[in-house]
């Protein structure tokens, strides 16, 4: 890969997978709830609910690629962050938004949780990260098991929760890897 990003990209990707149209996933529906507005699916993880406006069937790997980069890894400030926590900071900001996946990372840090990855969270990553590999992997696993709890009161739980919780796993992996 030539750059973090890539890496983060072809991991995402690759877990979102290609087209779909079911019915019963919320985020294939325009209006963002099933049965609300129009059933466009999803494609790479670019989602009807989340982008309204594309024609999700016709959307290219390129096209999707920099809508990743301007909608889920820019506004996590990811180019500011370690390696593993822009990764798995990335991932959950494109599977919940990027309010939220920072939010996750802001409380497993000890920083005030206000939904911005800033200086003072991008500074505490850093630290937490050159303070050795335990604490790394520490506040990794934190902002991922505060994802998982989560995804765990959604609804959707019983229908997607264990392909959310393998995901949630082979991000671990893959971050620990970086």
């Amino acid at each position: 890969m030539d750059t973090l990003f890539d890496a983060a990209f072809a991991f995402t990707v690759g877990e979102e997978g290609g087209y779909s149209t079911d019915p019963a996933d919320p985020g294939n529906w325009t209006g963002g709830a099933v049965g609300r507005g129009v059933l466009k699916g999803t494609r790479w993880g670019i989602s009807a609910a989340a982008h309204p406006g594309l024609d999700i069937a016709t959307l290219t790997l390129a096209a999707a690629r920099a809508i990743y980069h301007a909608a889920y890894w820019a506004p996590i400030g990811a180019d500011g962050l370690p390696a593993p926590l822009a990764l798995a900071s990335f991932d959950a900001a494109v599977n919940a938004g990027p309010a939220r996946a920072a939010i996750w990372l802001q409380e497993a840090l000890g920083v005030a949780a206000d939904g911005i990855v800033g200086p003072q969270t991008q500074a505490a990553a850093r630290a937490a990260v050159a303070s050795g590999a335990a604490a790394a992997a520490a506040v990794l696993s934190e902002t991922i098991a505060r994802r998982l709890l989560f995804l765990a009161g959604l609804p959707d739980w019983p229908r997607f929760g264990l392909g959310w919780t393998r995901r949630c796993l082979a991000l671990q992996a893959r971050a620990l890897t970086l």
